[in-house]
């Protein structure tokens, strides 16, 4: 009897809390499961929310060469080439009345940017939070960050929750911009109706490879749209709830090789 092929051309993985640890590493087991999948035929794509200048370092550090697609389907990066290869900007006079809609609804808040192009830098306003050891240009002034194209503005609030800021922001003003959660204290104001899926298609495409041959795997409700697009969606253990919702499967957690644990099944079953 012949053996079952692998059954997905193309493997789509979350950076944060799907295919990176806690300490910003990828283990030797989730490697190897990458590295026998694209043997059995499938490609790998990197499919994150952070923009280019966040995601390169990362890359570089991986060895990825591919295409990965960063800034929430923004931008779609050549890895290997170190160029983009597609780019979505914000219309900042639209995201500036988005923004002025919302303080006025729930009060001032923390504001970040990242601007556009592979060496785009992200600017941090004051009370911002980022992670620790990410490259960021501090703002005394906000009014710096609307001088140049952007691919999404990051917002926080002195007091509502993550998904408090979300409600609130799609209430508000869901007609004139899209408000994703990322992670932790990432919430993020991006043009209309772009999604990861979005950005995941067109590099599909590049690849020959449609939805149905596709297999996801993600973290965080800005994975809904990914996973919508997919044949079939993984959320990790750790995942938010609005994700294992609407997934086909749940696996271990990014600690625990949830993505090794299912890539070695599908191919112990080819």
């Amino acid at each position: 009897m012949s053996p079952v092929p692998f059954p997905y051309k193309l493997v789509a993985t979350d950076l944060d809390g799907t295919l990176l640890r806690g300490d910003d590493t990828v283990s030797e087991r989730t490697r190897e499961a990458l590295v026998a999948a694209t043997a059995a035929g499938a490609a790998h794509i990197i499919v994150t929310g952070r923009a280019v200048p966040w995601t390169r370092g990362v890359l570089d550090d991986l060895g990825y060469k591919g295409i990965a697609v960063c800034g929430q389907g923004a931008q779609v990066y050549d890895a290997g080439a170190h160029r983009l290869l597609t780019s979505v900007t914000l219309d900042r006079q639209l995201a500036g009345l988005a923004l002025s809609k919302l303080e006025a609804e729930i009060g001032s808040l923390a504001l970040a940017a990242s601007r556009d192009g592979v060496d785009g830098e992200v600017l941090i306003g004051p009370g911002y939070q980022v992670q620790e050891g990410l490259p960021a240009v501090y703002l005394e002034d906000t009014t710096a960050v609307w001088a140049a194209p952007l691919n999404k503005l990051y917002i926080q609030h002195p007091t509502l929750g993550d998904d408090e800021l979300v409600r609130a922001a799609r209430q508000t003003v869901g007609s004139l911009v899209d408000i994703v959660m990322a992670g932790a204290g990432i919430v993020e104001i991006l043009p209309l109706g772009l999604t990861k899926a979005t950005g995941l298609s067109l590099a599909a495409r590049r690849l020959g490879v449609k939805a149905a041959e596709t297999i996801a795997f993600g973290d965080m409700p800005n994975d809904i749209p990914m996973f919508g697009w997919a044949a079939h969606g993984v959320a990790m253990a750790n995942a938010h709830t609005e994700l294992k919702s609407v997934a086909d499967e749940v696996t271990a957690s990014n600690e625990e090789d949830g993505i090794a644990v299912v890539l070695e099944r599908l191919l112990g079953a080819a």
